[in-house]
């Protein structure tokens, strides 16, 4: 059954009031994207709610060329406010003791130079971080709730959380909106070009399928809440 349009106000009007409720309490809020096509939903709901909010790409200079451009045109189309960070070590010293770079040997360190130290200044600036992760993505993503607390005393905002595959797809449409590139030639979610592997059409599969090929790994690390001086990732 297709999804409703009063689904999606509602959605927005949600997410209208509780930038409304952040703002009075002079909260600084910000929003980080990976720039897929699942991306697109909250990227466009914040265009029309408040495109001023910053919105960090974590550029770990693994990103398929296609990423980087799906972002630079999704920025103009919606008119956002997007911010690159980057890794403090260099792509070329970020390697094992054997010299393999870190993707092929430990890819939880690779994520965590790339991805989790570079928030970790935003998350300190911040008070709230709005992200678009659902719960059907994933079972641990299945345990967040809409609004909860994360370090650095930071309240994490998910105003998708409920959102099924077919509801996103649903937007997509409805609103005539852009999909990754990628997805035509196989792709399903797209991360860092070295650990992304196309679909297969006969393989069951959720929507993080795909990522870390072969590895025993479903998150960067950005979404779990230990320290990142706590261990593995």
């Amino acid at each position: 059954m297709p999804s409703s349009n009063q689904d999606f106000a509602a959605t927005l009007t949600n997410l209208q009031s509780h930038l409304r409720h952040y703002r009075a309490e002079h909260r600084s809020i910000f929003a980080t994207s990976s720039f897929q096509s699942n991306s697109v939903v909250l990227l466009h709901l914040l265009s029309i709610a408040d495109n001023t909010i910053p919105v960090y790409f974590l550029n770990t200079g693994y990103h398929f060329p296609e990423t980087l451009a799906f972002r630079d045109a999704l920025a103009a189309r919606f008119d956002l406010n997007i911010i690159d960070l980057y890794s403090h070590v260099p792509r070329a010293q970020q390697r094992d003791a054997h010299g393999r770079l870190l993707f092929t040997s430990d890819p939880d360190r690779c994520c965590d130079l790339n991805k989790v130290q570079p928030l970790e200044p935003v998350l300190i600036a911040n008070d709230v971080w709005i992200n678009g992760i659902r719960a059907s993505q994933s079972l641990t993503r299945a345990a967040r709730q809409v609004e909860e607390p994360t370090r650095h005393n930071v309240l994490r905002y998910h105003p998708i959380l409920t959102w099924t595959a077919a509801m996103v797809r649903d937007y997509i449409e409805l609103h005539d909106l852009p999909r990754h590139p990628l997805e035509a030639r196989g792709y399903g979610s797209v991360g860092c070009q070295p650990c992304t592997r196309k679909l297969d059409p006969g393989a069951l599969y959720d929507d993080r399928t795909g990522r870390w090929f072969g590895m025993k790994k479903t998150e960067c690390g950005i979404h779990l809440d230990t320290d990142p001086k706590e261990g593995e990732r």
